[in-house]
């Protein structure tokens, strides 16, 4: 967008639009931090089915396909996902009360791992850490007992979701086109800005969030062959889990992978080691089959961005918190790089630029000169002649009219003629 040369000047003089333009953005901030996480939950879900959006406009009205996709989100996405969160806190509660009631057999698990050469006395170290177990464990069963009672605030909140959803697939080109008048930076740095921003949103739900899923379905499946109990909360723990760096599908298999060696099944302990270093190793070619090498994202902007944007955004966050690190790292990349460009640079202060010298326009016979007869105004006039002339003006001027009438050698205009 072509900028006001003069936009702090504007502000002062309209301070009190500028004021009234300020207090309308915070009072609709303060309206939209509540339902904060759920809008953000409508964007990634745009974004993800944006390009079917764009297919089906070739056939169909944009409000249609808008309408067709909203459906599809409820069922092919929403639903399921809530469906399978449900059976993983349930199975979560399970394992939790199992722990705390003591109905685990410790003592056979005790006695399996004496028999492998390892002496552990589990009851001892739940005794000595009964504390710190107990709060972690009494804070899922809070969490869990605090989600039941939000569902009316959840459902609320995901009627948000789908409104924002199908607005964004509707009209997200006039939004993306009205933000490029309203910011105020030039159209080339909005469009590069628009771009990174892409890319870091690949990179998060196709990169990350993909891998993680195909990686937690995997490792799924493999658990529920082997017959290893509360598969959905492995599952959900495993898909979590991916979304760390050096972290990933280790964190769950391992785990299961000793429990199943101390309870006495060898074999199935053995073909999940196996199983599980190939869906851990799968990393490797997943990653840059689905985004291809990009440096979008590091492990810090990653884990520090999940973590964060769990805490700021609720479960939502585990997706856009590395999405809003990369903005701001990008925003302030391409800041740095405005500012340290020079206004002037077209013209540099050390060019070699070659600049006439200054003259005076009284120096240039050819400034405002009578095209008839090559003098200047007031030039032998009236005015500058000499003060003791006792001739009168008009005598002057029929002088001067014949000098122009006449050649230098004092001939006339028929002399010449002839």
């Amino acid at each position: 967008m072509a900028e006001d040369a003069d936009t702090p000047g504007w502000l002062s003089e309209r301070t009190g639009l500028t004021a009234l333009a300020l207090l309308s953005v915070v009072l609709a901030t303060l309206i939209i931090l509540p339902y904060l996480q759920y809008i953000l939950l409508g964007v990634v879900l745009a974004y993800i089915l944006t390009p079917a959006q764009r297919r089906l406009e070739a056939f169909v009205r944009p409000l249609v396909a808008a309408l067709v996709l909203v459906a599809v989100a409820i069922l092919a996405i929403l639903l399921p996902t809530m469906y399978i969160l449900a059976i993983a806190l349930r199975q979560a509660l399970q394992v939790i009360t199992a722990i705390q009631e003591g109905t685990l057999d410790v003592a056979d698990v005790e006695r399996r791992l004496e028999s492998s050469g390892l002496t552990v006395d589990l009851a001892e170290m739940y005794e000595t850490y009964q504390e710190p177990i107990g709060t972690t464990l009494q804070g899922f069963a809070s969490s869990g007992i605090g989600f039941l009672g939000g569902l009316p605030g959840i459902l609320i909140g995901l009627t948000v979701t789908l409104f924002v959803l199908f607005a964004l697939l509707r009209d997200g080109e006039r939004l993306v086109a009205w933000s490029r008048r309203v910011i105020p930076i030039e159209d080339d740095v909005h469009r590069e800005l628009i771009a990174e921003l892409d890319q870091l949103m690949w990179a998060s739900l196709v990169g990350n969030v993909a891998v993680a899923a195909i990686q937690a379905i995997s490792l799924g499946i493999g658990l529920a062959l082997l017959g290893v109990p509360a598969i959905a909360f492995l599952a959900v723990a495993t898909f979590v889990l991916t979304l760390l760096p050096l972290v990933g599908a280790f964190g769950v298999w391992i785990p299961v992978t000793l429990y199943l060696f101390a309870t006495g099944q060898y074999l199935s302990a053995g073909v999940l080691v196996v199983y599980g270093s190939l869906v851990s190793a799968s990393d490797t070619y997943l990653r840059p089959a689905l985004i291809g090498k990009t440096g979008a994202f590091n492990s810090a902007i990653i884990v520090v961005g999940i973590f964060g944007g769990i805490v700021v955004f609720g479960a939502v966050g585990l997706f856009v918190g590395p999405v809003v690190l990369g903005g701001a790292k990008v925003t302030l990349d391409l800041f740095a790089r405005e500012r340290s460009a020079s206004p002037d640079e077209s013209i540099a202060p050390d060019a070699d630029v070659d600049v006439p010298p200054a003259t005076d326009p009284s120096d240039d016979a050819a400034v405002d000169t009578d095209t008839g007869t090559g003098i200047r105004p007031g030039e032998g006039g009236a005015s500058d002649r000499d003060p003791d002339d006792d001739r009168s003006d008009s005598e002057v001027d029929a002088e001067i009219t014949d000098a122009g009438a006449t050649g230098p050698n004092g001939e006339t205009d028929a002399d010449i003629d002839e």
